[in-house]
């Protein structure tokens, strides 16, 4: 993966944007080096399937921290992989999250588990909540997913989320679903391959030209 500057350079941005920001040891600055190694590779994973032409350059998958979606992506793996790496309590990965939600308005906590292959488009306001994703998984700006009396999401592979839309409690999304802007699928079941409309009980599910 090429980066948009060299490695030194983003292992410093990330560790003055937490220090200035929170606090970091010594210690800490040394997890946080080897978990962005790691963050690395799940990152470059990810940018390789998609076709956006800003995640390539001259062919090759490409990573730009100044980039406010992918810096996001790269920073929900950071958190992940600090979590992987640290004792308890995680305070170094809440700092990590809390960095992305302050620069991205979007909270992706490092415990709940993304697909390997996400894409997100203007993604401020967003709330990832816990749910079963698929890969291919793809939203935009004032999204949530979440649970409703303790119960979650499961959602397919190849599912976008239009701006606004949101999906709560015990629904199952099938693969290749879009959610229209605004619409609000709540403890009920979509089928593969359709576009919803509306808000629950009273969804307008229609399918897909494939």
């Amino acid at each position: 993966m090429k980066l948009a500057i060299n490695r030194l350079e983003l292992d410093t941005l990330v560790g003055r944007q937490i220090s200035n920001m929170f606090l970091l040891s010594s210690t800490e600055h040394d997890l946080l080096r080897d978990a962005i190694e790691g963050a690395l590779e799940r990152t470059r994973h990810c940018f390789a399937h998609t076709d956006n032409k800003y995640y390539r350059r001259d062919g090759v998958v490409y990573f730009n921290p100044f980039h406010a979606a992918q810096y996001c992506i790269f920073l929900y793996f950071l958190s992940r992989e600090v979590r992987a790496r640290e004792a308890d309590p995680a305070l170094l990965a809440d700092r990590v999250y809390y960095l992305n939600r302050a620069l991205n308005s979007v909270d992706l906590f490092y415990e709940v588990e993304l697909p390997s292959i996400f894409m997100l488009d203007h993604p401020l306001g967003s709330v990832m909540g816990r749910a079963k994703y698929g890969d291919y998984f793809r939203f935009a700006q004032n999204c949530t997913v979440g649970n409703n009396n303790d119960l979650y999401p499961e959602i397919g592979r190849h599912v976008t989320m239009m701006s606004g839309s949101k999906i709560i409690g015990r629904s199952r999304i099938g693969d290749g679903v879009i959610l229209a802007a605004n619409s609000y699928v709540k403890d009920q079941d979509v089928p593969s391959d359709s576009t919803v409309f509306g808000a629950s009980p009273n969804l307008i599910i229609k399918p897909r030209r494939t």
